[in-house]
């Protein structure tokens, strides 16, 4: 039996994670089986327990690593509120729309992620958070926790209004859902948010 090094067994359970964060963005978690995932990233479904100790463990690691992914993307944008718009233009638009495997794991799996344990859930809090927090320093700089709710009102819109959209079978119902999505995210995030108090 051949033996692998730590950094080969690392190297190999990235993989599945990130096939199986493209695979479950696709196809949703319920319709991802094990055997599919295994064949996605080359391996056999023997291999698959020697790195998982559930598909509801890979689930958790796939929602934590999508969601650190997401967040370190936000610093490819512009600083400040202009990169809050090239966010809602990118997050709005016809190409994130048709690929769900490649985008947002919230607008694709939120539904799913509701019904999962508590590991997925804890992993989805934590990456929403700190979403969130880069949204509320792009729209606050001088005072992110300001702008919290506003950063939540904003998110929740943009995935919604994806959401929405990938529902729609009228492809121009749709591009219109998206357009004034991103019309309404751009003057949401345009008002200078009150803290709550």
């Amino acid at each position: 039996m051949a033996r692998y090094t730590k950094e080969h067994k690392q190297v190999t359970r990235q993989r599945i994670i990130e096939r199986a964060g493209h695979r479950f963005k696709q196809d949703g978690i319920d319709g991802s089986g094990i055997s599919t995932l295994m064949s996605d990233a080359g391996l056999t479904n023997g291999a698959f327990y020697a790195h998982f100790e559930s598909k509801d463990d890979l689930v958790a690691h796939v929602v934590a690593e999508q969601l650190r992914t997401q967040v370190k993307q936000y610093d490819t944008l512009r600083p400040g509120r202009e990169g809050l718009e090239d966010f809602i233009r990118w997050y709005l638009s016809p190409e994130h729309r048709d690929n769900p495997g490649d985008g947002c794991p919230s607008a694709a799996l939120l539904d799913e992620i509701s019904r999962c344990g508590d590991a997925t859930k804890d992993a989805y809090t934590d990456g929403a958070r700190a979403i969130l927090d880069e949204l509320a320093a792009r729209l606050a700089p001088e005072d992110p926790q300001s702008a919290r709710g506003q950063a939540i009102g904003l998110y929740a819109m943009a995935v919604g209004t994806l959401q929405l959209s990938r529902a729609l079978s009228d492809r121009k119902f749709s591009d219109e859902v998206l357009e004034q999505g991103i019309e309404n995210a751009l003057t949401f995030a345009q008002q200078r948010s009150v803290a709550a108090g």
